[in-house]
């Protein structure tokens, strides 16, 4: 009886004793690579259509063992049998699970189909499926987050707001500027994930334990039922390779950190000091203490949360930096920093309907725009115009802002003799050249806050995110081939 129990493992031929029941215990993976199941279903059902053609299968027992496959994932596809695969108390990981199902449904061809290939190449296999789905629905969330950002951005209109550096006031710019420095910045994010989908999207099905497999598979048939480009090209590497799972954690880092850099600004700028937005309530919590607060949970949530992400390309940086090739056990540990990132994708959609529900208080924010002597810059190329070097424009725009400062007024409140104590070449037409709408229209380069600019700005976007839309669906109709 001991000998048939141990004989249910996957590789026990070779053994006398039994594992050691702790070390046992310890060393499985189906505590969470049970996350895995209806991608080892997808690529046991590929490999059944290799080995079909390759022989080894009749069509009638593929057909047979396809529809076992399907059932399996049909009966564990809820929450609680999904519990029920975590908690298996034989199986030591997802293929070995989908081994014993396979064999209780349809008895010793269910044992067939582990016939050319292993474990190795399974899991390389099952890891890229399912980064690549994580990828698409990042991209969504990424391209939910943009249109939200995007729209507040045309809603904002022609609205003003100091821009800030060195979290000092600077130079007045249009709030759709703003709001479209955190879209480039997603669209960043769903470029750089796209990148990864298209690198890591290539089927490691055929390569077997480390040299390839020992039957003559095509091995085109799996790449192409599981929507891979083609399969990898080399046996060692395919097998090794967790380069993906390191890139798509170190892109949704960037993420994160983009998130938190709006996360942080929504704070400040929420502060009754700044006051140049309003949280929504359904995003906001209370003070136990102080009946008047309302707190920036999700905000504050979001600024913390990027840690998770770092600490997880790390870690996984850590664990393939001293491996040998090819497989070795330490991979296992880069499956749980991967399933660690599954937030990302349910926390961009709930930014992204947070940040449409923002309330922007435009008057606030004009107000700062206008005051503290924001239209410096624009005073100083007033004076290039007028043929004077930058460097003395500067110092004389300088020295009337000193003398503002004393008065206790705007540049634009300095009569034009006040002015021209620090240089002959102040007119008239200085007032309107330092004025709001010529402070913004001054910047009339791709990428400024010219008004025009941020026009076509709007536009430019509107198209980049529907690209990233059509990404993300494209690639679920891979993931369902």
């Amino acid at each position: 009886m001991a000998n048939e129990k141990q004989s249910v493992k996957m590789w026990s031929g070779r053994f006398r004793e039994p594992l050691d029941a702790e070390f046992e215990a310890w060393q499985r993976s189906i505590v969470f690579d049970w996350r895995l199941l209806d991608e080892e279903i997808a690529a046991s059902k590929a490999h059944a259509s290799a080995i079909c053609a390759a022989g080894i299968l009749t069509a009638r027992e593929a057909v047979e063992v396809k529809n076992a496959l399907d059932a399996i994932g049909a009966e564990f596809a809820t929450e609680a049998g999904r519990a029920q695969v975590r908690d298996h108390v034989s199986a030591e990981d997802i293929h070995h699970f989908v081994e014993l199902k396979l064999a209780e449904r349809i008895g010793p061809l269910g044992l067939k189909l582990h016939t050319g290939r292993s474990r190795n190449e399974q899991i390389a296999t099952d890891l890229r499926l399912y980064v690549r789905d994580c990828i698409r629905q990042t991209i969504g969330g990424i391209a939910a987050w943009a249109e939200a950002l995007a729209a507040q951005a045309r809603k904002a209109g022609e609205a003003v707001m100091p821009s800030y550096t060195h979290m000092q006031r600077a130079e007045p710019v249009l709030v759709a500027h703003w709001l479209l420095a955190y879209v480039e910045m997603a669209l960043r994010d769903g470029s750089r994930l796209a990148d990864c989908a298209r690198r890591l999207n290539f089927c490691p099905l055929g390569s077997g334990a480390v040299a390839g497999a020992t039957l003559a598979l095509d091995r085109a048939i799996a790449a192409r039922e599981l929507g891979f480009a083609a399969p990898t090209a080399n046996s060692i590497d395919a097998t090794s390779d967790r380069d993906f799972v390191l890139e798509y954690l170190q892109a949704l880092t960037l993420v994160g950190l983009h998130l938190s850099r709006f996360a942080e600004e929504i704070t400040l700028f929420a502060t009754a000091e700044f006051g140049f937005v309003h949280l929504p309530e359904a995003f906001s919590t209370g003070s136990s203490a102080m009946p008047q607060k309302k707190n920036p949970d999700l905000t504050e949530l979001l600024r913390a949360k990027v840690g998770r992400l770092n600490g997880a390309a790390q870690t996984v940086a850590l664990q393939l930096k001293g491996l040998p090739l090819a497989y070795n056990k330490d991979m296992q540990e880069t499956q749980e920093p991967a399933f660690a990132a599954a937030f990302v994708p349910p926390t961009l959609r709930l930014v992204a309907r947070f940040t449409a529900a923002l309330e922007l208080d435009r008057e606030r924010m004009s107000q700062a725009a206008q005051s503290g002597y924001l239209n410096a810059m624009a005073a100083a190329t007033y004076l290039v115009h007028k043929g004077v070097p930058f460097r003395l424009a500067h110092e004389k725009i300088g020295q009337a802002v000193r003398f503002a400062i004393g008065k206790g007024v705007e540049l634009n409140q300095l009569t034009l003799a006040e002015l021209r104590a620090f240089g002959e070449e102040f007119g008239e037409d200085f007032f309107a050249a330092i004025a709001l709408d010529a402070t913004l229209d001054c910047h009339d380069v791709m990428g400024g806050t010219a008004r025009a600019r941020v026009a076509e700005a709007l536009d430019a976007v509107a198209e980049r995110i529907a690209a990233l839309e059509q990404f993300a669906a494209a690639e679920a109709v891979h993931a369902g081939a």
